[in-house]
């Protein structure tokens, strides 16, 4: 008996021993930026230009994100023994390292670190195991008026962002950052010829092998880049033609470890300095090589990846980010993926070429219950060009993604003024189930017509009262909203003030349907601004 005791505690120390031996991921993060006042009176040596330009376009004050991590904190952490520095991020204030946990956890004795977050989340102090699943959702000038979209016509029309083509915003001066696993023959294939001999490649970096080489790695991300930018006449146009692009490789094809939201979140700082507008990022993350880094549903709340922080980082420097929600919604794991749950991410379920849901794209909401994804565009029978540069039919979120963020790039390219805030959220509001969000297609597929036309003709005509017409009525009442309020609570009641129904509509969805309403004498009740306006209409 003693011996077996003796064996089992002998056992239980070699087990101890081998878990604190082996290596791990882990965040650490630093409690200040001591060089700040220097930097903060500097600012183009954090930012380009361009970059400053936006945030005093948009009002966007430089802060203590954009403050680069003190490089005596770096080195003393890179010079730290049994410790490997794999990335890092100033907007977070910290380091993605490497190393076994009785080395990683002598880091915490350093008088500058705040914490340290373990990529498995069983050692952290609060730590529960956790479940995560990675999906890569594999899934030019032109003269506008004489634009022939051949295969490609569907995915834009459906969105009427040829609407905005044919009023000539293309993307022209919009740049947009393509974060993704490769981008291989971008530089060769016919359908690139275009933005080549355009100059509309601006640059790029593969953040994996941290080589300036990025016409490498998987053609997903070329794919991706090419329903934004590709371009073959008379059979094939992207939904941004004259945008210009960086091309970021943040993903390990061959791996799937946590180090790639770190890289995620280092690739969205550089599109940041560099100015840009837009992000689109056809990737998420649930689940690693390593079962004991993959989340949960619960982690899905738009705060605790490392990766969702980030995005959320980047909406607030004024970019606005694009995310493909995820193609599990086939699969026991059915919801959307890191970074699609971040609050302010513009996430994007897929629809069939008739804007009819895909099976296979992820369900919201959120786990704090926010609805997601946010619209939809098409991803399934979505035209690309594929690996072999030919165009193709393909599926996934993955596209729907970047369909949609190149016509978001020409509609903000119409209306620069307008925040990040404010193109997303009207976005949002020209979706076809706005009032009606559903667990798969969020919002719905939204209208950048409806949004492009609100927009015109917003501080061109005067409207002081509200407007319901037609009048007699026979499926559809419509509205035409006093040019402040964008929301209106509407409530149709009987000739016997008899409450029918209460819905609420937007400026960008201005519509009701009364269809199921007898033929007769209604009053339409319409609350706004504190305000009550009650018309009498007639249904025949």
């Amino acid at each position: 008996m003693v011996q077996t005791k003796l064996l089992l505690a002998v056992l239980f120390l070699f087990s101890v021993n081998v878990a604190l031996a082996q290596a791990e991921d882990a965040w650490v993060f630093f409690k200040d930026k001591p060089s700040h006042v220097a930097f903060t009176a500097a600012p183009l040596t954090m930012l380009s230009q361009r970059a400053l330009d936006r945030r005093m376009r948009y009002n966007i004050a430089l802060d203590f994100k954009d403050i680069p991590i003190e490089k005596t904190y770096y080195t003393q952490i890179k010079n730290a023994a049994g410790i490997t520095v794999k990335a890092k991020s100033k907007w977070l204030n910290a380091l993605h390292i490497q190393g076994t946990q009785a080395d990683i956890s002598k880091v915490l004795t350093l008088t500058f670190v705040s914490k340290v977050e373990y990529a498995n989340k069983s050692l952290n102090p609060s730590g529960k195991n956790r479940k995560q699943k990675k999906v890569v959702q594999k899934s030019n000038k032109f003269d506008f008026a004489n634009f022939n979209y051949g295969n490609a016509s569907n995915q834009i029309q459906m969105l009427k962002g040829n609407v905005l083509h044919e009023n000539n915003f293309t993307g022209q001066g919009m740049q947009i950052a393509i974060i993704d696993a490769g981008f291989p023959n971008v530089d060769k294939f016919e359908a690139f010829k275009r933005v080549r001999d355009n100059n509309q490649i601006l640059g790029g970096y593969d953040f994996v092998n941290r080589s300036e080489n990025f016409y490498t790695g998987s053609s997903h991300g070329m794919s991706v880049l090419s329903t934004i930018a590709g371009y073959v006449d008379n059979k094939f146009v992207g939904t941004a033609p004259d945008a210009k692009f960086y091309l970021f490789i943040s993903e390990d094809q061959e791996n799937e470890t946590p180090l790639e939201e770190s890289l995620w979140v280092e690739a969205a700082e550089k599109a940041d300095s560099l100015g840009v507008d837009v992000i689109n990022t056809s990737l998420g993350y649930t689940t690693f090589d390593n079962a004991k880094y993959n989340y949960v549903y619960a982690n899905m709340d738009g705060k605790t990846t490392f990766i969702s922080r980030g995005a959320e980082i980047a909406f607030s420097r004024g970019m606005i980010v694009v995310n493909s929600a995820g193609n599990e919604g086939n699969v026991s794991w059915r919801y959307i993926s890191a970074p699609a749950d971040a609050v302010s991410v513009l996430s994007i379920g897929a629809v069939n070429a008739t804007g009819g849901i895909a099976s296979f794209s992820s369900y919201g909401p959120t786990a704090d219950n926010r609805v997601k994804p946010d619209v939809c565009a098409q991803g399934a029978g979505v035209y690309i060009i594929n690996a072999s540069g030919n165009i193709a039919t393909s599926k996934g979120t993955s596209f729907s993604s970047p369909v949609l963020a190149g016509v978001v790039a020409c509609l903000w390219q119409a209306f620069p003024n307008k925040t990040n805030a404010e193109i997303i959220q009207m976005v949002k509001e020209s979706a076809h189930l706005y009032a009606n969000p559903t667990a798969q297609e969020g919002y719905g597929i939204p209208n950048f017509e409806a949004v492009f036309d609100l927009l015109n003709v917003e501080d061109a005509e005067e409207i002081l009262e509200v407007v319901v017409y037609p009048n007699p009525a026979i499926t559809e009442l419509k509205f035409k909203f006093p040019n402040q309020v964008t929301a209106m609570e509407l409530v149709i009641l009987d000739i016997l003030g008899k409450r029918l129904s209460t819905e609420n509509i937007t400026k960008l969805n201005p519509v009701t349907d009364i269809s199921n309403l007898a033929q007769g004498v209604y009053f339409v009740q319409l609350k706004f601004d504190h305000k009550i306006k009650t018309i009498k209409i007639l249904k025949n």
